[in-house]
């Protein structure tokens, strides 16, 4: 702009030149003919420069309001897009609402699953009960059938008795009619009369032995009951004196070689079940925590995990307080078992293992590692026990029980997984990779035991 304005000031001088030049007379128009037709020229040339300058102002004006249009377009768009986001936030805040609404719901279906897995196993134990009862009252259905047989015998024999009296008293009816009709054989008949009446004498006399007899028949089954019921009594006092007694041991030693499932006796909780292995690292070991493709939910409360649950066939935890009261009573070793999913097996072995009690959270003690596998349990060594009800973990972002699915020594969270659901969670941290795992069994067993 600034150079189209010098230009048309050049252009007003050199027309004032030229017309000075012109009134000066016709003495010099030959002589400034020749100066003035290059200022005409670069006359002409500025004229067009002019136009061109003029058509690019309007072209300039043009786009300006074709900006301004747009610009007004951007800024209804963006009213419109911050209407949108306003819309978006309030969706956000329902959908955070209702995710913790579904949370919510969540633990009291959790809650009402572990309620319903503590009923089960006390409706399991009342059937256990009921078939001992039923083999008993089967045994004694058994002896009374026996009982019946021979009262059904002596039944019999006191029918035929019945029926051998009839025939002698049609007997003596005979006789007394031919006594009637024979006088002389009065005597005879008498005498026949006398022996027939001794031998009736003595069938009643068979028949009050008979009756003496089936009276103790009935109270020899009254006795047999009276003993049933001795009998079931001191079986229950033995079974109190046992559990009261140091007969039963603290731990799977003894049954080294008869695995299986076996009780223990252990002071503060008393007897209990106990799954006993002699097959994965020697005799003696107590299985305390069991994966092997069973359906069992891992995802259970704080009281469930304390009590311990599943089954001794499948999946089972054995329960905090268990594990604690047995680790206290003497040094323990723990040994992993573990097989990933190509069928590999792999093993961690510690040998001070131990827990504290519910006071101090379960808090996990290791000792020293030796195993076919990364140490990372180490990780989560001193840790309280968490639940997703019973946050003890250091992971300020998440819950680590809810986040997988499980309780666990968590710390944020773990390197080691080994009562999450069974998939890509179910993992052990061996240095740069995660191993997936499709079976794990957790064993203890006496370390100082095993050296005598």
């Amino acid at each position: 702009m600034g150079r189209i304005k010098f230009d048309g000031v050049l252009l007003l001088m050199v027309l004032q030149i030229f017309l000075v030049a012109t009134t000066t007379g016709d003495e010099t128009y030959e002589s400034d003919q020749k100066t003035v037709k290059p200022l005409l020229d670069i006359i002409r040339q500025l004229r067009n420069k002019l136009e061109q300058s003029e058509t690019k102002e309007k072209q300039i004006s043009e786009l300006n309001s074709d900006l301004m249009e747009k610009y007004h377009e951007i800024v209804r768009i963006h009213e419109t897009f911050m209407k949108e986001a306003a819309l978006l936030n309030e969706y956000k805040n329902k959908v955070i609402k209702g995710e913790n609404h579904l949370q919510l719901c969540q633990n009291k279906v959790d809650k009402s699953e572990s309620e319903i897995n503590s009923k089960q196993n006390i409706i399991l134990k009342l059937k256990e009960q009921l078939t001992d009862k039923s083999t008993n009252l089967k045994n004694c259905q058994v002896q009374l059938k026996s009982l019946d047989s021979t009262l059904i015998e002596k039944g019999k024999n006191i029918k035929a008795l019945n029926s051998r009296l009839i025939e002698k008293d049609e007997n003596i009816k005979r006789l007394s009619e031919n006594i009637k009709s024979n006088k002389e054989h009065q005597k005879t008949l008498e005498l026949e009369l006398e022996k027939s009446k001794s031998i009736i004498i003595k069938h009643e006399n068979d028949i009050q032995l008979c009756r003496l007899e089936n009276n103790k028949l009935n109270r020899t089954s009254e006795n047999i009951r009276e003993e049933q019921k001795k009998i079931q009594l001191k079986l229950k006092e033995c079974e109190t004196k046992l559990s009261q007694s140091e007969l039963i041991p603290t731990t799977c030693i003894p049954f080294g070689e008869y695995p299986g499932v076996h009780q223990l006796n252990v002071s503060g909780i008393g007897l209990f079940k106990v799954l006993c292995d002699s097959q994965l690292a020697g005799p003696g070991w107590i299985v305390i925590q069991q994966r092997v493709g069973g359906k069992e939910s891992f995802k259970r409360d704080w009281a469930t995990y304390r009590k311990g649950f599943g089954s001794f066939g499948s999946d089972f935890f054995l329960g905090l307080e268990k594990i604690h009261r047995i680790t206290s009573l003497q040094r323990f070793e723990l040994y992993i078992h573990l097989v990933d999913e190509n069928g590999s097996t792999f093993n961690a072995r510690y040998d001070d293992f131990k827990i504290s009690d519910e006071d101090n959270g379960y808090a996990l003690s290791l000792g020293k590692f030796n195993g076919t596998i990364e140490d990372s349990m180490r990780y989560n060594e001193n840790m309280n026990f968490s639940t997703f009800d019973h946050n003890n973990d250091k992971d300020d972002n998440v819950n680590c029980a809810v986040w997988f699915k499980s309780g666990w020594w968590y710390k944020a969270c773990s390197d080691c997984y080994l009562n999450a659901p069974y998939g890509p969670k179910l993992h052990w941290w061996n240095g740069h990779k995660h191993i997936l795992l499709k079976e794990v069994k957790m064993l203890i067993r006496p370390k100082e035991a095993m050296k005598k």
